[in-house]
């Protein structure tokens, strides 16, 4: 099976290229939903995260706080990397059992959404990258639309990501998305057929 690794940065538009590709019945497991999935109420990650963070991380049933914990790791460099030290290897069995799964369905291609795939050490779980890109500004400015934060906040939610322009040196395709979504539909769909057959 062929796993194609789907990565860029915050607003870039990894989500809108899956759901293209999904609709073209092309297997995506998602990081995101795998990191959701591994901090649920009972599960060893979560019980980490408390222990690190204390119990203000969490809902009133018992949830994780995501707002609540992206507020002190944006801000805390050394946190988000001992947060990192317990999700990362949760999200890693996790994905290789979803991976598991497709294969033994037999799927002749899938794709593992990660906006952390290279940062994370998670190449090794792909056979090759691509990389949707966007300019700095575009990011800042999606970010402070879709997430209702000051151009500030977006600009240190950047800083904690690897540059788009350095991330772009790793994909062996790079999907340019700072036109329209009409237009990346257009790019996703050609590359489905021309690179994925389908």
């Amino acid at each position: 099976m062929r796993v194609i690794g789907l990565t860029g940065g915050i607003a870039s538009g990894k989500s809108s290229v899956a759901r293209i590709l999904a609709a073209r019945g092309v297997p995506v497991i998602d990081a995101d939903q795998l990191s959701r999935d591994v901090v649920l109420p009972g599960t060893p990650a979560l019980d980490a995260i408390v222990a690190l963070c204390g119990r203000g991380v969490l809902l009133g049933d018992g949830g994780l706080d995501r707002q609540a914990l992206g507020a002190r790791v944006f801000a805390d460099p050394s946190l988000r990397r001992e947060l990192e030290a317990i999700l990362h290897p949760a999200i890693k069995v996790l994905a290789e059992e979803r991976l598991g799964e497709l294969r033994r369905c037999g799927a002749p291609v899938a794709v593992y959404m990660a906006p952390l795939l290279i940062e994370a050490g998670a190449t090794d779980r792909v056979d090759e990258i691509w990389v949707v890109y966007v300019d700095r500004e575009t990011q800042i400015t999606r970010v402070m639309a879709r997430d209702g934060i000051s151009r500030e906040e977006s600009e240190q939610r950047l800083a904690a990501q690897m540059p788009m322009e350095e991330k772009a040196k790793h994909g062996r395709i790079v999907i340019d998305n700072r036109g329209t979504i009409g237009e990346l539909e257009e790019k996703v769909l050609d590359l489905c057929r021309d690179e994925l057959g389908v």
